[in-house]
């Protein structure tokens, strides 16, 4: 679902904001069956909402619970921050990582394992990437937002369409023993594609 603030939330994610506040900056991407939730106080009495601020990529299946994601970082798949988790901008947490309480990851740097620790900077290509990142899934919601917002009557013609002007691949359909009929208005005269035109005996 891409909301009119610019934030990216899948159609399965859990964004629990019972007993503290969630803050989700725009352009930010929270792919599917994400858990984003928050902790009224910590141990020691401490406030924990959960905040990700803009350009974030948050990976499928990632838990965010009462931390803090700063700009233009990256948070991978299967990936857990757990209460007071800090992750600075152009920060990268590795796909599966559990990242304990309180811990924080410095500006780039990847951090990954159970529990999660540093394991390297992040190169000039990866931070590119991690921008990059949420511009194509932004990209990607607004095209879905596009076809969504398309009537009934527009979705029919323009399946029509693709069916009538769509290439197909004689090989490949007799493999699935499939057998198409050309309509008349697409066959081609035989001075057209002379080495298509079937051979005669």
């Amino acid at each position: 679902m891409f909301r009119s603030d610019g934030v990216l939330l899948s159609g399965m994610d859990v964004l629990r904001g019972d007993v503290n506040s969630i803050s989700i900056g725009p352009g930010t991407n929270i792919q599917d069956n994400s858990l984003v939730h928050v902790a009224k106080s910590n141990l020691s009495g401490k406030v924990l909402p959960t905040i990700i601020g803009s350009n974030v990529t948050v990976g499928h299946s990632a838990v965010l619970h009462g931390c803090t994601v700063e700009d233009e970082a990256f948070v991978g798949m299967g990936a857990t921050l757990l209460d007071g988790v800090y992750v600075e901008k152009h920060a990268m947490v590795a796909a599966g990582a559990l990242v304990r309480q309180n811990t924080r990851i410095p500006c780039r740097e990847v951090w990954g394992g159970n529990p999660a620790r540093f394991l390297r900077k992040l190169t000039e290509e990866e931070m590119a990437f991690i921008s990059q990142s949420a511009v194509n899934y932004t990209n990607l919601a607004q095209v879905h937002a596009a076809e969504n917002a398309k009537g009934f009557d527009e979705i029919e013609l323009e399946t029509m369409l693709r069916k009538k002007f769509a290439r197909h691949d004689e090989e490949y359909d007799s493999m699935l023993g499939v057998v198409r009929e050309t309509p008349p208005e697409l066959i081609l005269p035989d001075n057209i594609m002379p080495d298509k035109v079937p051979k005669t005996a």
